[in-house]
């Protein structure tokens, strides 16, 4: 595996991302890497690190496990196997996992070490980098965490052959959501240039899109690592009307298309309030095209109303005062509070 990037963070931590084409070279990395080490996966990913290690427990798949008991789970698997506080948690999954077993590895006698190796497309660019870790509870997503980076993070596209097309393009939101919200044009212009070989799972193009991806989340993680400064915040682009929606369905979408749904949204009302330019909200519009995402609408007075007031509930709120994030040109998202009405308005 070959280290694409390096993402500074506070306090002298900091987390390598290696990446590779193939699922041997990963494999490879974790039989001969590691010493005290104990995997985590869950039932769809046990088969990639069963060649490498008895020292694993496998959860079941799925957010309705994403909570206590699962953790207590990994703890007392972790006191059975007698780790010590230098020993590796490895998470072997998607955000599920990754978010899980990086709360634990933090709890683990006050912080074990940490790599996680994520196997879905949206924990590549997402979940994997940035530190937040996170359990469900009571009907809140994440709505218990810590922040606690992983040393590293080891990607294979090759993982991504046999995954979901509406996981697949759950992913696919986020990267697009980085496209817009990044600096320069690279990765919105190798979206725009490949998308038909991304859609074909060409894992050479998945490496460098992942790549590009993660590059622009860095920007904005080693400005603001504990999101306390309001920049990490421009990362929720489109995501106050997802978590909403995803609330109001029962997540009944996958992520991804809920923030693609979301930045619609904010596109929308951008334009209508004079935060962003037609110009830059049909640019927008035509990347997002360019995959077959989800239409996702709510016509009716009552969704509307139900959608407004889970916004309401929106975690990352200040002041108790709902910040939706806005774009006013490529890669100059600005954080703006809106009335009822224009929420309203904008719900597509």
């Amino acid at each position: 595996m070959n280290k694409c990037l390096t993402l500074d963070l506070k306090n002298g931590n900091s987390t390598a991302v290696y990446m590779s084409d193939d699922l041997e070279s990963l494999r490879k990395r974790l039989m001969e890497s590691y010493g005290s080490s104990f995997m985590v996966s869950d039932d769809n990913t046990e088969y990639i690190i069963a060649p490498v290690t008895e020292s694993r427990l496998s959860i079941m798949h799925g957010e309705s496990n994403k909570n206590y008991k699962s953790i207590l789970e990994i703890l007392d698997k972790a006191l059975a196997l007698s780790l010590s506080r230098d020993s590796i948690f490895i998470g072997v999954g998607g955000g599920v996992i990754c978010d899980m077993t990086a709360l634990a590895s933090s709890l683990y006698m006050r912080g074990a070490r940490l790599i996680l190796v994520p196997t879905t497309l949206l924990s590549m660019v997402d979940a994997s980098l940035g530190g937040k870790t996170g359990i469900d509870y009571e009907g809140y997503k994440n709505i218990i965490g810590t922040f606690y980076p992983a040393e590293e993070v080891l990607i294979s596209s090759a993982v991504l052959e046999t995954l979901p097309e509406s996981e697949f393009l759950s992913g696919m939101g986020e990267v697009v959501k980085h496209a817009l919200l990044s600096s320069d044009s690279a990765l919105y212009d190798y979206l725009s240039d490949n998308s038909a070989l991304i859609m074909q799972r060409d894992k050479r193009a998945l490496s460098e899109m992942i790549r590009l991806s993660l590059l622009v989340k860095c920007q904005f993680l080693e400005k603001d690592p504990e999101e306390k400064l309001g920049i990490r915040s421009f990362l929720n682009f489109g995501h106050t009307y997802a978590h909403a929606v995803e609330t109001i369905t029962h997540y009944g979408i996958s992520h991804g298309e809920a923030v693609v749904y979301g930045m619609r949204c904010a596109l929308k009302v951008g334009e209508e309030i004079g935060v962003t330019s037609h110009e830059i909200r049909e640019r927008s519009l035509s990347l997002i095209g360019k995959f077959p995402f989800k239409r996702v609408s709510f016509s009716g007075d009552r969704e509307k109303e139900a959608i407004f007031e889970a916004t309401l509930k929106d975690k990352k709120k200040k002041d108790s005062v709902v910040r939706f994030v806005l774009l006013e040109d490529m890669g100059r998202p600005v954080l703006r509070s809106l009335s009822k009405s224009e929420v309203i308005s904008s719900i597509l």
